[in-house]
């Protein structure tokens, strides 16, 4: 196994409930390690640009909405097969489908409000990654 990077992003409704330590804790003790986090309000704008990939699906525009809609946390994180790890770690989209003990099962309110994203392949984590960091900010 390589050791790989994904983006991970507490979403507006893990903020405004202040249970994004709790979440944290759980990658770690996963083994994922945060490398770089910051705490941003997205504008519109953002949002609308970071989810581009999404423009023609009929949630966009809600997510972008909600996703501008209060503080978010966006972080790097790095351990072998990280994206792979970090899907698992979060649950499936819709927390009344997401396992036992993930993120979205313990934390998430609503297939809209699921508390997380994270990246879905290599390619999409360098960009998602990207977005958010300079490279110099990024400290494995």
């Amino acid at each position: 196994m390589s050791i790989e990077r994904t983006l991970s992003i507490l979403k507006p409704d893990a903020t405004a409930r202040n249970i994004t330590g709790k979440i944290n804790a759980i990658f770690e003790e996963n083994g994922l390690r945060i490398i770089a986090q910051r705490r941003v309000f997205l504008t519109r704008a953002e949002a609308e640009r970071f989810y581009i990939i999404h423009k023609d699906r009929p949630f966009y525009t809600d997510l972008c909405t909600f996703m501008s809609s209060g503080p978010v946390v966006v972080q790097a994180l790095e351990s072998e097969n990280a994206i792979a790890k970090n899907r698992t770690i979060m649950g499936a989209t819709n927390p009344r489908e997401a396992a036992a003990g993930t993120i979205r099962a313990l934390f998430g309110l609503s297939i809209d409000q699921n508390t997380v994203h994270g990246s879905d392949s290599a390619e999409t984590a360098a960009q998602e990654i990207a977005f958010f960091f300079r490279e110099t900010e990024i400290v494995g």
